[in-house]
């Protein structure tokens, strides 16, 4: 039986992924995985969740495109896989919350799904917050009554204003109210973990078991073509088609 493949890492650990469903994982997508997964494993289907883009290359475009025109069905969901099954459509299937976020609103940023992470050797775990479970968080909170309307902008807009790299719920609490007093900041940010909303990994869960329970049928990709561009990609990750 041809194997499934998961690339995740910070949003959904690959134990979360094997407790859901018969899958490979593999570390978050860079430039030229999908190629050398697809070269590896003769996949049935790929889900992509997390994506890689500081130190290495992101995952192309054109790479998907090429798995999809392989026969394979490419499912994005959660980070990475929700923007670039956003940019892919009606190609990849795009599942849950964020992807239509990302085919609704054109304007939402690429960091809204961003974290900084950890390496392999601790299962890429998540060292900031996602600024779109942030926004959930906060909303949650204040539909809830918890927070105020004047606190609830104010702490979005302190997410939206930090860099992924230091976006964390404690950071975010403390721009926001940067005369409060320690006992009130920690009210706060009690209050906001209590409504914590993990959106990132619902989505990636859904992912699975959108695969879990449908017969995926890649979608009908005509005249592909390579271009000069994506054999530079591939010599760049030492590849060759």
């Amino acid at each position: 039986m041809r194997p499934r493949l998961v690339f995740t890492g910070p949003t959904l650990s690959h134990a979360e992924a094997q407790q859901v469903a018969d899958v490979i994982c593999l570390a978050p997508a860079v430039q030229g995985s999908i190629v050398a997964a697809v070269q590896r494993y003769d996949p049935a289907a790929i889900v992509i969740i997390d994506g890689a883009f500081q130190a290495e290359p992101a995952v192309r475009h054109k790479e998907i495109l090429w798995a999809i025109n392989q026969g394979i069905p490419v499912i994005g969901a959660g980070s990475m896989g929700a923007l670039r099954a956003a940019e892919l459509y009606p190609y990849m299937h795009g599942v849950g919350l964020i992807y239509r976020w990302y085919r609704r609103f054109a304007v939402l940023p690429d960091d809204a799904v961003a974290v900084l992470y950890g390496p392999k050797a601790v299962n890429f775990s998540p060292l900031t917050h996602a600024l779109v479970d942030l926004r959930m968080t906060v909303r949650v909170a204040w539909r809830r009554n918890l927070i105020s309307t004047d606190l609830s902008r104010k702490l979005e807009s302190a997410a939206r204003n930090l860099n992924f790299r230091e976006r964390t719920l404690s950071r975010m609490v403390r721009e926001a109210l940067p005369e409060a007093g320690d006992h009130d900041l920690q009210t706060c940010r009690q209050i906001l973990a209590g409504a914590f909303v993990q959106q990132k990994k619902r989505d990636a869960l859904s992912a699975l078991q959108f695969m879990q329970e449908n017969a995926l049928v890649p979608a009908e990709l005509k005249n592909f073509r390579m271009t000069v561009g994506f054999v530079q990609d591939l010599e760049d990750a030492g590849l060759a088609i």
